[in-house]
């Protein structure tokens, strides 16, 4: 069985070269890393895992405890964590805290039982278990797609964070559908606590605003992040003296349930109601109408995640973060604009 003393010769470099190149603990030039890599896979060089967490006290794992795997967004954002983990040679474990406090401090419990060496957590609405566990223990931990402000409402998070712009791209729905004549828009919301839900609901607002419309209660209601939430959402808004001529769905388990609500009433979209709504997903483009969305970089959020877990490894003491990447408008037909000549030109800012 070859060793990394065998690599070493082979790539002709230090066994500490090799060891720097295999657990990324030091930047190494392309052309030697290149050199390492090659000499590993002529070789058949399999690292010693087990006897390297023993020296290190790293078991180059990571934890991901995400909700609602089922999800497509979510399903996305697990897709860049699992290839930014394997590309940098870690394993992944991954469960699912249900949005639910108790276990999702008992997931985290779980994981940290399991001695990753740090995790990626979309925190529940209620985050109190959860942040006093890591802090107690000293986890390092990136906070995706839902964000935790201080304690006291001012100063650096507590935990790096990385989510998609919410706020601005919730008030361009707005205001694109208010430019085509609307004036009541309605949005089925997520659910109450999380920081995106907070965030659509203030750019609905200021689209609202922007557009020289009053804001209506009414027609501001809970879908709870999930489809049968937004089925029961909805169907109160179309009981409604005054129902809305537009809707706008926070994310794309919300869609589905509105989606179903519509049906079961007899409306068609855009021709009795118009819809836009926050997530993109695969299918979104099958659908009749095609779906106007607000596309998340769900990948990207995922696999920059990695590297700030990475980078807090490296540097523990660095200052804590949160990044915000930016979102696509994705122009379609639900909203009620005619198809256009070109549809593979459909994606503007």
């Amino acid at each position: 069985m070859a060793t990394m003393a065998d690599v070493a010769r082979s790539a002709g470099v230090s066994i500490a070269t090799v060891s720097h190149v295999l657990n990324g603990t030091r930047p190494v030039l392309p052309h030697t890393r290149q050199a390492v890599l090659d000499a590993v896979e002529e070789l058949g060089y399999t690292p010693n895992t087990l006897a390297r967490s023993l020296v290190t006290a790293r078991t180059r794992s990571i934890g991901l405890a995400v909700s609602a795997i089922s999800n497509p967004y979510f399903t996305e954002i697990l897709q860049g964590v699992e290839a930014a983990t394997l590309e940098r040679g870690y394993s992944l474990l991954i469960a699912d805290p249900h949005d639910d406090p108790t276990h999702e401090r008992k997931v985290v419990q779980l994981l940290h039982e399991r001695r990753v060496d740090g995790m990626i957590v979309a925190p529940s609405p209620e985050p109190g278990e959860l942040l006093a566990y890591l802090r107690r223990h000293q986890i390092p931990a990136v906070f995706l797609d839902r964000l935790v402000g201080p304690p006291a409402g001012d100063g650096p998070p507590l935990f790096d964070q990385v989510c998609a712009e919410s706020t601005e791209p919730t008030t361009g729905l707005v205001t694109h559908l208010a430019g085509l004549g609307h004036r009541r828009i309605g949005l089925v919301a997520g659910l109450p606590g999380l920081s995106t839900t907070t965030e659509r609901i203030t750019g609905y607002r200021l689209g609202l605003a922007a557009s020289g419309l009053p804001f209506d209660e009414r027609i501001l209601v809970q879908g709870d992040s999930e489809a049968a939430g937004a089925e029961r959402a909805t169907a109160e808004l179309l009981r409604l003296g005054s129902r809305p001529t537009a809707l706008i769905t926070a994310n794309n388990a919300m869609t589905i349930g509105t989606l179903r609500a519509l049906q079961s009433h007899g409306l068609s979209v855009p021709e009795d109601i118009a819809l836009c709504c926050f997530d993109d997903f695969a299918w979104a483009d099958l659908f009749s109408p095609r779906l106007t969305a607000v596309s998340q970089p769900s990948r990207d959020i995922g696999a920059r995640a990695v590297q700030m877990l990475l980078d807090r490894l490296a540097e523990p003491d660095r200052p804590t973060r949160t990044e915000r990447l930016p979102c696509t408008f994705v122009h379609r037909t639900s909203c009620g604009c005619p198809e256009e000549r070109n549809p593979r030109d459909r994606r503007s800012r």
